[in-house]
């Protein structure tokens, strides 16, 4: 019998925030460790995840390829499907249509405005939807139904990690444009802002505000843990990280940078 999935991205959380949180439900699936991100910001890394691929581990002294085909492998053990490869995911490279093309139910609840239903990600999934709100992972629980007779997978998108949608957002600095940044983009075009850099304490305050939100997943995780069937694989994941005053960034996408790239990984099945 297949496994149902269950494919949770914390939105520009960095593993160092997953590593201070206090995070027993997360303990309960698996045991996370730091991987690398393919992408720097949320569309291109969404996209590589709904390939099939997952965070890397940059692994040296072997050949690329090879890293790509064995994270393919690993689906069967995750889903339950014997004989999934590379070759399963040829030519469409979509996770969502190989879980289709074996009987799935392919559902997305996203937060964040660059991945509406509109873009390019809506592909070979049932039912994609963008939440009213940046930081309703109780609402997409309470959407989410599993069924005895059809396995499903589940890929949400969480924004409460992400600046500026965390949860006390009115105490956060702020940065003119970014709060909803595409919905308001073409109004700023070409307007100078005065925004002067944030300070070394609010990073700080920034950075401990992250860890708290990764505490607030973890605490509404339990019921979606106590939602779901036995059996049901979870995987647990960031898209990228967020630079917090780290050698004189802050944010994510157009940087290069450790804390950018570096995220939390870990997976395991609900006992």
């Amino acid at each position: 019998m297949s496994n149902n999935l269950v494919y949770i991205i914390m939105d520009s959380c960095r593993f160092d925030s997953y590593q201070a949180a206090k995070r027993p439900n997360m303990d309960r699936i698996g045991a996370g460790d730091a991987r690398y991100a393919y992408a720097s910001w949320t569309s291109p890394s969404h996209y590589t995840y709904l390939m099939g691929m997952i965070p890397h581990t940059s692994p040296q002294g072997v050949f690329a390829s090879e890293v790509y085909k064995q994270d393919f492998v690993k689906w069967v053990d995750r889903l339950g499907i014997d004989d999934l490869s590379f070759k399963s995911f040829v030519p469409q490279l979509s996770l969502p249509k190989v879980l289709q093309d074996n009987g799935y139910r392919t559902l997305a609840r996203v937060s964040m405005p660059v991945l509406n239903p509109t873009s390019h990600l809506n592909k070979h999934f049932d039912d994609y939807k963008l939440m009213e709100n940046h930081n309703d992972f109780a609402g997409m629980i309470d959407d989410i139904e599993f069924y005895d007779d059809e396995p499903s997978m589940y890929f949400l998108n969480l924004g409460e990690t992400h600046y500026p949608y965390m949860l006390d957002g009115k105490s956060l600095p702020h940065i003119s444009g970014v709060h909803g940044v595409f919905k308001r983009m073409d109004d700023e075009m070409g307007e100078q802002t005065s925004d002067v850099f944030f300070n070394d304490q609010q990073m700080q305050d920034l950075h401990r505000q992250q860890i708290k939100c990764v505490e607030h997943v973890d605490r509404v995780l339990d019921a979606l843990i106590s939602k779901a069937p036995k059996g049901t694989h979870f995987i647990i994941t960031a898209d990228h990280g967020e630079c917090f005053g780290e050698g004189g960034y802050f944010g994510h996408g157009p940087i290069v940078h450790e804390k950018v790239l570096q995220v939390p990984f870990l997976e395991g099945k609900k006992r």
